[in-house]
């Protein structure tokens, strides 16, 4: 577990000093969880550490040894990722699963678990052994699942292995590259590439199961299931695909990562098509992941970006400052890197050196000097972020913060007169300090160093060409955050579905941002070691608007609905 646990216990008045170094010195000589020790030395209880997490992170608890849990539900996730991050689904509600964690901060769990089932994650705090009995009594123990894969491998027919053998040698990669080049195949490629563009995708998925093989495109954030190519042809487009990437077409073991840069006729004018191209082998074939990197449609221009004023205003006189640090925080795909490039452009003038670590270059940057990072041979942030310093430069962005190691030399950075822009998996801006405190800086350094931190997401426009007023009930204005005096009078908006927007309702997408300021007085309480939930409440009394704020006021101006909002936001 990252955290910190005896540090928030003694902080809590819950043990003292002298209990905390006995249970370490127990730890250092027989192993073991420093929590569950504790409990043995009768200090502390399992209730005692549950709550003490909550209140630190301001996420809800829960016994799980007083709480049944349906076993279909806890099956949601596999078991290898249950005990892989200790985490147990207990509750789904439409499209919300509520999962029990040890560590409510760890967002690259909740990423996963998001990208792997579809639900909105939902975390609370449990402890390490309560989860672990769970997950081997909805799983059943590592050691019966180890040896039923044993049992398994031992009934398996020889005969099975033999054929595989034969099969990867009767691989012909002059055959696959052939039809790779027949004129249907080619054609059918070019017409995804260039279809994706019209409709405005930002990514293609192609596909292959059992029976069936698919091609999805993500249009404003949600996958909509374009066409079905039939299956027998579902080697010669992934072969087509790996060409162009300039990929290795006889590797179909391993997951390949390329690029593909073409030029195409698109609605009468020569277009620069350029797509990052992921190749992952799955159980009936390679599945093919194109995200599209399209120019045109990032916008550099910080006030169409979807910034309340005030909160524009914020971000831009933090941007302007000589050193210091610069955060924006949000999940996967909410925009982060538009809104750096954003800001780099801003402060984009031939009197500054602009040097940015990133993985991958997505767009480049005319008078900024961008690092492509390559971890095979060791070029990851933090070596990129050392030779940095070395460079004379001003303003220095290095694509997310992962590490301690990276985060220690970024904040060192900001305190020796550099302006350091960065990205990190956090759920809000307040949350941020707490991530930084578990990833080992120490209070003080995120205090002075750190100048603003910035939380987004990306919602869904409502189509201007279909939108319409609509009726919507008073009670569910009041539920989502809208004060009384304000919800008999408002009027709503809704997409009524169209050409323009493929009957969606919806076109195009904005952002919802959340920006804190780290004034004196939030300095003061950073040192002081206050919670996110503390940090959250001052950074709203001095004028912060939270991404719901953002988003009911997304909803006033007519540009996005309830739905949305709900879908990517808490009150």
């Amino acid at each position: 577990m990252a955290l910190k646990l005896g540090e928030l216990l003694l902080k809590a008045q819950l043990i003292n000093q002298q209990q905390l170094t006995k249970a370490l010195d127990e730890q250092k000589s027989t192993g073991g969880k420093l929590g569950e020790i504790l409990q043995r030395l009768g200090y502390v209880t399992e209730d005692d550490i549950i709550e003490c997490l909550s209140h630190q992170f301001g996420v809800p608890s829960i016994n799980l040894r007083h709480f049944e849990i349906d076993s279909n539900v806890a099956k949601i996730i596999p078991v290898d990722l249950a005990r892989k991050y200790n985490v147990i689904p207990v509750n789904k509600t439409g499209a919300t699963l509520t999962l029990a964690m040890t560590d409510p901060t760890n967002i690259f769990a909740m990423d996963e678990i998001t990208f792997m089932t579809g639900y909105r994650v939902e975390p609370v705090v449990a402890s390490e052994e309560a989860i672990r009995e769970r997950i081997d009594r909805n799983f059943g123990s590592s050691r019966e699942l180890e040896l039923k894969k044993v049992m398994e491998d031992l009934t398996t027919v020889d005969e099975a292995a033999l054929e595989l053998m034969e099969e990867e040698e009767e691989l012909d990669v002059a055959k696959l590259a052939e039809e790779s080049q027949e004129a249907p195949v080619v054609r059918l490629v070019n017409i995804m590439l260039t279809d994706a563009i019209k409709r405005g995708a930002s990514d293609i998925h192609v596909e292959p199961y059992e029976k069936s093989f698919r091609v999805r495109y993500r249009i404003d954030g949600l996958l909509r299931e374009v066409m079905n190519p039939p299956q027998r042809l579902q080697a010669a487009i992934t072969s087509r695909l790996k060409v162009l990437a300039k990929l290795d077409i006889a590797e179909k073991r391993l997951p390949q990562d390329g690029r593909i840069k073409l030029k195409a006729k698109i609605e009468g004018r020569m277009r620069e098509l350029d797509f990052r191209v992921s190749v992952l082998p799955t159980l009936h074939g390679e599945k093919v992941v194109l995200r599209l990197l399209d120019k045109e449609n990032l916008r550099l221009d910080m006030t169409k970006l979807g910034f309340e004023k005030s909160s524009l205003k914020k971000f831009e006189d933090n941007i302007l400052k000589p050193y210091g640090m610069i955060l924006v925080t949000g999940p996967t795909g909410s925009g982060k890197t538009n809104t750096l490039y954003s800001a780099l452009q801003r402060v984009n003038v031939p009197e500054t050196n602009i040097i940015t670590a990133e993985d991958p270059v997505e767009f480049q940057l005319p008078g900024v000097n961008q690092v492509q990072m390559k971890d095979a041979i060791g070029l990851n942030f933090a070596a990129a972020l050392r030779s940095f310093l070395r460079q004379d430069p001003n303003i220095i962005l290095v694509g997310e913060i992962r590490d301690f190691e990276t985060a220690e030399i970024a904040i060192k950075a900001a305190l020796t007169g550099h302006l350091v822009l960065s990205t990190l998996h956090t759920n809000d801006a307040p949350a941020t300090i707490s991530r930084l405190m578990n990833m080992g800086i120490e209070p003080f350094l995120v205090a002075t160093s750190v100048n603003v931190i910035a939380a987004q997401r990306l919602i869904r426009k409502v189509c201007q060409s279909c939108k319409e007023e609509i009726e919507t009930p008073i009670q569910a204005l009041l539920s989502v955050g809208f004060p009384e005096s304000e919800a008999h009078s408002l009027k709503l908006v809704k997409g009524r579905g169209c050409d323009k927007c493929t009957n969606s309702g919806y076109k195009g997408r904005l952002g919802l941002f959340e920006v804190m300021d780290i004034t004196e007085d939030m300095r003061e309480l950073i040192l002081s070691g206050a919670t996110a939930v503390e940090l959250r409440r001052k950074a709203i009394e001095e004028g912060m608007i939270t991404l719901r704020q953002s988003g009911l006021q997304k909803i006033r101006e007519g540009l996005t609905t309830i739905d949305e909002v709900v879908r990517e936001t808490v009150l």
